[in-house]
């Protein structure tokens, strides 16, 4: 099974400063759902791990945020893709919990799901947390130069085996040359 897991906000989607809190203001960055129509139909299965403390911060609802995963599957059915699974944490920064990247608890839970040597699965983030969660779980960090990775790449604590690349959309081109 080829398995990839990706962040939301600034990998797939443009990212807010102030959040991402509805459907309107949920906007696919150019090329993005196009490359995971592309891994779909070449047998990858894409699974979403995003922290979304904008619930717990009370910025938008459960109703809000399936409004925008709506949206977001109704777009890549459109192009012949589909997303296998999305994970979220809702919680806040001090809420303290483990699934909150940088922490590996939401990678641990889809490993756990798919049954799949972690060392096997590319990450795909912007920010240094998604990085660092990658990391401590196993597997394979890959940072894009879109949302927050321009900023990103030049973090001194970026793991010492993060791939870097423009986009979502150069990383797919490449892997799907590549088999």
């Amino acid at each position: 099974m080829k398995l990839v897991i990706l962040d939301r906000d600034g990998v797939i989607n443009e990212d807010r400063a102030d959040f991402v809190k509805s459907a309107d203001e949920w906007i696919p960055l150019p090329g993005s759902l196009e490359a995971i129509a592309r891994l779909y139909r070449a047998g990858w299965k894409v699974v979403i791990a995003s922290n979304q403390s904008g619930l717990g911060r009370g910025l938008f609802s459960i109703n809000d945020l399936n409004a925008m995963h709506t949206k977001m599957h109704q777009a890549l059915t459109l192009l012949g893709g589909q997303l296998d699974a999305i994970f979220i944490c809702p919680h806040t920064p001090d809420e303290g919990c483990a699934c909150r990247k940088p922490l590996p608890g939401m990678l641990h839970d889809i490993i756990r799901r798919y049954e799949i040597d972690p060392a096997q699965v590319p990450v795909i983030g912007d920010s240094l947390r998604d990085l660092q969660a990658a990391q401590a779980a196993g597997m394979k960090p890959w940072l894009v130069e879109t949302g927050n990775g321009l900023k990103t790449k030049n973090d001194p604590n970026l793991p010492p085996d993060t791939q870097i690349r423009a986009s979502l959309a150069d990383i797919v081109n490449e892997w799907l040359q590549e088999n």
